[in-house]
């Protein structure tokens, strides 16, 4: 009964109905069954009691006539109680039926709203359900949705003109602070105290910088909006970025294999694409061992494109792992993070994934390291020839 009872509600209102109909109609039924069992006694016609003899055959008569109405009335019962039956397991049909019927009348509303909902999303929250009808219950949860919708925008708003306005006010101080130091160092003779405390300063300067970048990568992937969606091939993002870090690569001693198939097309922001290929390619190298190996291919599974990044490296804890994604996290060993890293490489990712409607998989693997993976979207192949044709390579916000 509690799993009958557990479906959806266009299912529980249909049971509740059926029920409703079906109860009442067992009754009504029982009720006419029991009157049309009342037996009404009377004196049969016959012939008059003039006579011993004559009396005898009239109450011999009268028994058989009783006899025979007795018969009737038992007959007519058992047609009245089969009769009953049969409209009873109608009844039951059209209560269902019925039920169905009236469940879909009560929750269309409500589906229209559920439907009216899930089109809203980050990219067109100045939508509204604007519900029309009189003032009840649905449309009360109606208006309550649109104040929701109301406030949510407002949100995404503020977030936006944030990271507008942060990017250029956090930008100024430290671009003062570099002619600084470009003016002291300049100077005829700087001290040599000077020197290194600038380079150090640089460094740090450097590493804000860096930190800042991230801010706001992950603040545009996660409350912007797409406007620069176009074909981009994730095989040529990842060729790209192994090119940019062979110095890396080469100064770590790392092996580099795998198939980077240029089929995997996905339609996206390229700048926001590439940072996410970019940013699985640093993680493989900088949290890699000296001499290790890296893994990186693409392909086209009929359902998205695909792009796998795996290292090698000690056995990790799949719960740690599973962090990743969160901004700051990383492995119990690398808390303080290695130099250059900002925290947020993997959490952008995730962001940028979200954003395209993806789907990021971190594993940790059973003989040690890490294997991350991304499955994006398709975009058909003369989507992506006809956008390779025209994309350039350098979106100039890597």
């Amino acid at each position: 009964m509690d799993t009958l009872w557990s479906g959806t509600v266009g299912r529980r209102f249909t049971i509740l109905y059926a029920a409703g109909f079906l109860g009442s109609g067992t009754v009504l039924l029982a009720l006419t069954y029991l009157m049309s069992g009342t037996r009404v006694s009377g004196v049969a016609p016959g012939q008059p009691r003039t006579g011993r003899p004559g009396l005898a055959a009239a109450e011999q008569q009268i028994r058989d006539l009783e006899r025979q109405l007795s018969d009737v009335h038992a007959q007519q019962n058992h047609q009245l109680l089969v009769g009953s039956l049969i409209a009873l397991v109608v009844m039951a049909g059209l209560s269902l039926l019925l039920g169905r019927i009236l469940a879909g009348r009560v929750l269309r509303p409500l589906r229209l709203i559920t439907a009216a909902t899930r089109r809203i999303s980050a990219e067109n929250l100045h939508q509204r359900l604007a519900v029309a009808g009189p003032v009840d219950e649905v449309k009360e949860l109606a208006d309550t949705v649109d104040g929701l919708l109301e406030r949510l925008e407002a949100s995404f708003v503020a977030q936006r003109r944030f990271v507008g306005n942060a990017s250029h006010e956090l930008r100024t101080p430290l671009a003062t602070i570099r002619a600084s130091l470009d003016v002291a160092v300049a100077k005829p003779e700087p001290a040599a105290q000077t020197v290194a405390l600038a380079g150090r300063l640089r460094t740090e300067l450097d590493r804000v910088d860096h930190l800042l970048d991230g801010f706001l990568l992950l603040a545009r992937a996660q409350y912007g909006t797409l406007t620069d969606r176009t074909p981009v091939s994730l095989g040529e993002l990842a060729r790209e970025a192994l090119a940019d870090r062979s110095s890396d690569i080469a100064a770590k001693t790392l092996t580099v294999d795998g198939e980077v198939r240029p089929d995997a097309w996905t339609r996206g922001s390229p700048a926001l694409l590439s940072r996410m290929v970019e940013n699985m390619v640093d993680n493989a190298i900088t949290h890699n061992q000296d001499s290790g190996w890296i893994r990186i291919s693409t392909a086209h599974d009929g359902t998205g494109a695909v792009l796998v990044v795996e290292t090698g490296g000690r056995v990790l804890d799949q719960g740690e792992v599973d962090r990743l994604t969160q901004p700051f996290e990383r492995l119990g060993t690398d808390r303080t993070g290695p130099e250059g890293s900002s925290g947020l490489g993997l959490s952008i990712v995730a962001a940028i994934v979200a954003a395209h409607g993806g789907r990021l998989t971190l594993l940790a693997r059973p003989e040690g390291g890490l294997c991350v993976t991304v499955a994006l979207p398709s975009a058909t192949a003369s989507e992506g020839w006809h956008g390779a044709g025209e994309r350039g390579h350098g979106d100039g916000e890597r």
